[in-house]
């Protein structure tokens, strides 16, 4: 399960996406898509450290995205906010623990079965853009059909 942070800051990223104008403020967006202020900025400027969103100060000031919408993806955000993907220790690329109850892991059922389910969350997620949620819904079905056809 993401976090609550983790979803603020993936619709804080398609507002910024869906954006008419330059930018937007932290309180326009708090208001009018219904996120806790305080929680908002926190997030974005997690974002903008990470180089995914600018901010400009200024009455005409607020937020933007800083790189395109298309070359973000949902994995890319989840790390961010909420660090590793995998769902045992054993299985994280960037955190790797061994699970202290395991005794041989090239054997271990458990870890075999959630590696499958690691690597189908790490392809959708890693192929899902800001842009692919903001254009085109349907296609994070049409990413998880052409894993299952290529399985």
């Amino acid at each position: 399960m993401i976090s609550q942070k983790a979803k603020y800051a993936l619709r804080a990223l398609l507002v910024l996406a869906d954006l008419k104008t330059d930018s937007i403020s932290i309180a326009e967006m708090a208001e009018q898509h219904r996120m806790p202020r305080k929680f908002l900025e926190q997030i974005l400027l997690d974002l903008k450290h990470a180089g995914l969103v600018q901010s400009r100060r200024g009455v005409a000031g607020g937020y933007s995205l800083l790189k395109p919408a298309d070359t973000i993806t949902f994995g890319q955000v989840l790390r961010l906010i909420d660090g590793p993907l995998a769902p045992l220790p054993c299985l994280s690329r960037v955190a790797y623990r061994r699970c202290e109850d395991c005794h041989d892991e090239a054997s271990c059922r458990i870890r075999r079965v959630f590696g499958h389910v690691a690597n189908a969350t790490r392809a959708i997620l890693d192929q899902t853009t800001i842009a692919d949620a903001q254009a085109d819904p349907e296609r994070v079905g049409r990413i998880l059909g052409g894993i299952q056809g290529a399985a």
